[in-house]
């Protein structure tokens, strides 16, 4: 089984490029079964490894009213999404799985942080870079979750 993970967000919005601080961490480590792409903003750039991959985590940014740095664990389906799209940085995974030709879907999961800050900054906040340890390690727990563990999650 082969689990794709996205880091995605802006870095030069301070706590909105979180997704990319965890996948530079990710990329270090020996995650087998793993591939770890650094997407930024560019979410088309990785339409390749998407065609392969039989589940996603995407590690983002995200506003849930939590403390700054709160770790969250959201199955895709339950995430927001826009209705239209303002520019290619709103491009979204359903519409990349779409172009990368996938005739189903494979399982994602969002390994969402809550940000403190998003200003024009190329750092993470405190609050934040305090979690990135825990972030990472969110996203190792969820490479090491099983198929069948993930199935019983769902239910």
């Amino acid at each position: 089984m082969k689990t794709l993970v996205l880091g995605i967000g802006n870095l030069l919005l301070s706590d909105e490029g979180v997704g990319v601080h965890v996948a530079r961490a990710l990329q270090r480590e020996n995650l087998p079964g793993a591939e770890v792409l650094e997407i930024g903003t560019a979410f088309l750039d990785a339409l390749p490894a998407l065609e392969h991959a039989d589940r996603i985590i995407i590690v983002d940014a995200m506003q849930a009213e939590g403390a700054p740095g709160t770790v969250y664990r959201i199955p895709f389906g339950d995430c927001a999404r826009r209705q239209s799209l303002a520019s290619l940085h709103d491009f979204d995974l359903s519409r990349a799985l779409f172009l990368a030709g996938r005739q189903s879907y494979p399982s994602v999961t969002v390994i969402g942080i809550e940000p403190a800050k998003i200003a024009w900054g190329t750092e993470l906040s405190a609050e934040v870079a305090r979690m990135l340890p825990a972030a990472v390690a969110a996203v190792r727990a969820e490479i090491a979750l099983s198929p069948l563990i993930r199935a019983e999650h769902a239910q």
